[in-house]
């Protein structure tokens, strides 16, 4: 049987159509909702992958083969400065923007404790603020491999020839642009740095890795170096060698 739709003159027109527009609104709202909450479990689900793909470096044999060592509590916190260079298992890359310090944590059989980045400040010079750790995200973008060159046809710069002088040819001004690594090589470099980093969370020791501090100066212009821990093993402050 045919159902009976209000004409605009209808008294009940007026009333249908406030209907339609408050179902439209409910209907955008609640897919507004699904989207934010969708997006939110992305974004979670990438920062927990991220931190699973930090393994960290192997720990040496004992905490003496580190270049320092104290105590925190039943834990026993090792580091050492590595400068601009960048250790890996599969060689060393470099940064300019950051300084690098591979620390550990040691304990009896079977000791686990939470780990974090965040729980470590480094102090450059006796300064009254130590430097923050950053996230080896925030490092990526000033990697160098000091074994990559780039192949032979792009080490000319495309503006060496330029009109003028008596040959029609001479030398450019302009500066040359760097040649960029490949995506794939920057890729696998990138995933090596992630690799070494300290892992997080809660962690059976031994466990060791690599921690980034923003320092652009040179190292030789260091004079002295503490590494201060803060987190839930206690309290260490480490004097590293520059």
């Amino acid at each position: 049987m045919p159902v009976a739709v209000p004409m605009p003159s209808h008294p009940g027109y007026a009333s249908l159509k406030a209907g339609m527009r408050l179902f439209s609104t409910l209907k955008t709202g609640i897919l507004l909702t699904a989207l934010c909450l969708c997006a939110r479990g992305q974004t979670a689900a990438g920062k927990d992958a991220a931190v699973n793909e930090a393994k960290g470096l192997p720990p040496r044999a004992t905490p003496a083969d580190y270049q320092a060592q104290a105590q925190a509590g039943t834990v026993t916190v090792v580091a050492e400065f590595t400068g601009h260079a960048v250790p890996t298992p599969q060689g060393a890359l470099s940064t300019e923007d950051y300084v690098v310090v591979e620390t550990g944590f040691f304990g009896t059989p079977g000791v686990r404790t939470k780990l974090s980045a965040e729980d470590f400040s480094l102090r450059v010079n006796g300064k009254k603020s130590p430097l923050s750790s950053q996230p080896f995200g925030m490092v990526l973008g000033s990697l160098k491999d000091p074994e990559w060159e780039p192949p032979a046809d792009t080490k000319k710069s495309k503006s060496s020839m330029s009109g003028g002088g008596s040959g029609g040819q001479g030398e450019s001004n302009e500066p040359v642009t760097p040649p960029k690594m490949p995506f794939p090589l920057r890729r696998a470099m990138e995933q090596r740095v992630q690799k070494a980093t300290l892992p997080e969370g809660d962690r059976a020791l031994p466990v060791a890795g690599l921690i980034y501090f923003q320092y652009r100066g040179k190292t030789k212009d260091i004079r002295s170096l503490e590494l201060i821990y803060s987190g839930p093993a206690g309290k260490a402050t480490l004097t590293l060698q520059p």
